[in-house]
């Protein structure tokens, strides 16, 4: 027996803005009200009732504040979403949003429901993810004694250093990951997933992406300092640990190569996003029309201390249970958190930097 397919309907996202309070052109708005928007656009652009919604799942890395509380019911009902739409969020640092997804889909691949949106909202102007200095084991010793985990700024660095790989590599993708930026804009890619956001009173507060940097050079980007230098050495709690007593615990003998830098590294900043997802039945029923199917899906883990080196590991099982290899992709994309991701990412998978 076939398993039931999960078919994207729709896939929407708002514009990204700075997330520095004051600074981003979204930093007054409630992160409901950021996600809500993304969910009204589903619900006008596509022909389906809302009271059929299975549920709601979104990622949200930092779940505190304005973004705690179930932000997925909440933006959900903020969307004047039918109440009988449940709504769940999920938290796995920067996968919550991918991972909203997959488990939607799983929803529907599972037999068990027939309609869902995935997605995700990150306010970072309110509640930045990854906060200095807070550790990830949130000050437990003993967790901390099992695994020296220091901050991922660092873990970017650390790997870095072990494969040796060169400021000058990360800034070139940098540079590169920029000039794609520009040329998507410039020709409108986004443009049927775009979606403006609006303040209460009517007026626009954004309509496009304003946080990119068109004519970014390898020039411009060797001004920048870099980012964790003065963090490597900075206490991070009562006992002064270090995140060079952490690193140094596991490799006594390494000297950390600091690459990363604002240019180089994931932007701060405000955004949300959605995806429509329905099955077979209910697309047919309702007179839908995919976009795309989700084949498969995985995730991937690692040695905490080296966080960053697990997305080579899903990409395999993800392909193995898609009974595909690299090459059968033509397109890919990973999360480009610090420059090291991609370019370590590329060379374990083999892949052309091109595609």
């Amino acid at each position: 027996m076939n398993k039931p397919s999960a078919f994207i309907i729709d896939a929407v996202r708002t514009p990204r803005s700075a997330g520095k309070p004051g600074k981003g052109k979204l930093c007054n708005l409630h992160p409901q009200h950021l996600l809500s928007t993304t969910l009204a656009a589903l619900s006008e652009r596509n022909a389906f009732n809302t009271a059929d919604v299975d549920d709601v799942i979104a990622g949200c890395g930092s779940q505190r504040g304005n973004q705690g509380s179930d932000i997925a019911r909440m933006a959900a009902l903020d969307a004047g979403w039918d109440s009988d739409a449940t709504g769940v969020t999920v938290d796995r640092f920067c996968g919550s949003g991918l991972t909203a997804i997959n488990l939607a889909a799983m929803g529907i691949m599972s037999g068990m429901q027939e309609l869902t949106v995935g997605g995700g909202v990150e306010k970072m102007s309110d509640t930045p993810i990854m906060p200095m200095p807070a550790l990830t084991d949130s000050n437990n010793a003993h967790l901390r004694n099992l695994h020296p985990t220091p901050h991922q700024g660092i873990c970017a660095d650390v790997i870095a250093t072990q494969e040796g790989i060169t400021r000058e590599e990360a800034d070139a993708l940098a540079v590169e990951s920029q000039r794609r930026a520009a040329i998507a804009i410039e020709n409108d890619y986004f443009k049927q997933s775009l979606i403006p956001v609006y303040h209460r009173d009517g007026t626009l507060a954004l309509g496009i992406d304003d946080f990119n940097r068109p004519g970014t050079t390898v020039e411009s980007l060797a001004q920048l300092n870099p980012a964790f230098v003065d963090l490597y050495d900075q206490p991070l709690d009562d006992d002064q640990v270090t995140c060079r007593d952490l690193v140094e615990r596991s490799w006594p003998e390494l000297r950390v190569n600091h690459i990363h830098h604002a240019g180089n590294s994931s932007g701060v900043v405000d955004g949300a996003a959605a995806i429509l997802l329905a099955s077979e039945q209910y697309t047919r029923d309702h007179g839908l029309k995919p976009r795309a199917r989700i084949v498969a899906m995985a995730n991937g883990s690692c040695d905490p201390r080296l966080m960053l080196n697990a997305p080579a590991d899903a990409a395999r099982k993800c392909l193995a249970k898609a009974g595909m290899t690299a090459n059968d992709i033509d397109l890919w994309e990973i999360n480009e958190a610090f420059a090291v991701v991609p370019l370590k990412f590329m060379r374990e998978m083999n892949l052309d930097a091109s595609i």
